[in-house]
């Protein structure tokens, strides 16, 4: 169970203990802090500073409707506070009634992706996205040589690699100076594999490098805009170096975002890791009623690795986009969209 402390023991120092036991793995990732426990100004003013120095997850939990302004600062600088719906209204830095204990779990059962995903999300939320791209995927390549993911895969078992596709994974078509770029492998739900990634790289850049394409519309064929990354792709690179290469390089993350103001994605089903970390560089994301999103991640041992650490934030803030990943709690549409994380709840074209 996470260790509870209030204002004050924030203040001084209460949990600055080593992060590592002696065999460098992480006691205690995650800490709750009871915003309700009164406290002046002055203490709170020294919790928020000593927030900035914690390695440790620091989760807010409040049941008002309305915190003055010292202790919303100090919610500011936490990773995520847990608040009545009322509350959670006003600020991305809260989530409305929300399971503290699933938070907990995730962060006691893969401790080496939740303190990971909550430093990366501080660290490159003021950075350009090529750069912010570059240290989630280092980030990334750590995980995936890591016990958390080995774990994950034996529990999984092997997969054999997928075949490849009998026809176009990518259908491309273009109406004048609007160009219609279609997921099209549908009996594996659109997964961002080798053969899907590599396609809509290819359709994307028609629009970067040709400018009278003046609107780009993103969607997916069959039950779902897109079921994330391949399962049965992941940790099939030759080497960490080469997947870190293979992911900035040839991701589809940099080029969508190079041509975001163009660019409008259509999505609806169930998407996971990749079918929103790619959409949330758009300019604009039109889901289905029926869409639900989800950041798997952490509970694979990983952390997002197409961008989504970097996208995500930029529209609902680093706060809720911890929440996500680390509860790995799908996001209904309508939710998403009083977030931000889409612009529009529309019937499919």
């Amino acid at each position: 169970m996470s260790t509870r402390i209030s204002i004050t023991e924030l203040a001084d120092g209460a949990a600055e203990y080593p992060l590592l036991d002696a065999d460098g793995q992480p006691v205690a990732p995650l800490y709750v802090v009871d915003l309700d426990v009164p406290a002046t100004d002055a203490v709170v003013e020294r919790a928020e500073c000593a927030a900035h120095r914690w390695d440790r997850i620091l989760v807010g939990l409040t049941g008002e409707d309305e915190l003055d302004g010292a202790r919303r600062r100090l919610a500011d600088t936490l990773d995520l506070t847990l608040a009545p719906h009322t509350l959670a209204a006003t600020g991305r830095q809260f989530v409305g009634a929300s399971n503290l204990l699933a938070l907990d779990a995730a962060a006691a059962a893969n401790p080496h992706a939740a303190l990971v995903l909550k430093r990366l999300l501080r660290t490159t939320g003021e950075l350009d996205v090529g750069p912010a791209l570059d240290i989630e995927s280092l980030a990334y390549s750590t995980l995936l040589g890591g016990a958390e993911f080995r774990s994950w895969q034996a529990r999984r078992g092997p997969r054999v690699a997928p075949l490849p596709a009998a026809g176009p994974v990518v259908r491309v078509a273009r109406d004048g100076d609007r160009l219609h770029v279609t997921l099209s492998r549908p009996e594996r739900r659109n997964a961002y594999g080798r053969e899907v990634r590599d396609a809509l790289v290819d359709a994307l850049r028609i629009a970067a490098v040709d400018r009278t394409v003046e609107r780009v519309v993103l969607d997916g064929a069959g039950p779902s805009f897109c079921s994330g990354g391949d399962l049965d792709e992941f940790g099939t690179t030759p080497d960490l170096a080469t997947a870190h290469f293979v992911r900035t390089r040839a991701g589809a993350g940099l080029v969508a975002h190079g041509i975001a103001s163009r660019l409008e994605v259509h999505v609806h089903g169930s998407c996971v890791g990749a079918g929103i970390e790619l959409p949330a560089f758009a300019g604009r994301i039109v889901a289905a009623a029926d869409t639900t999103f989800r950041l798997p991640e952490v509970g694979m041992g990983l952390i997002p690795g197409a961008g989504g650490t970097v996208s995500i934030p930029r529209r609902v803030g680093r706060w809720r986009t911890l929440f996500l990943a680390l509860s790995g709690q799908p996001l209904d549409a309508d939710t998403a969209r009083a977030w931000g994380l889409v612009d529009a709840v529309e019937e499919p074209m």
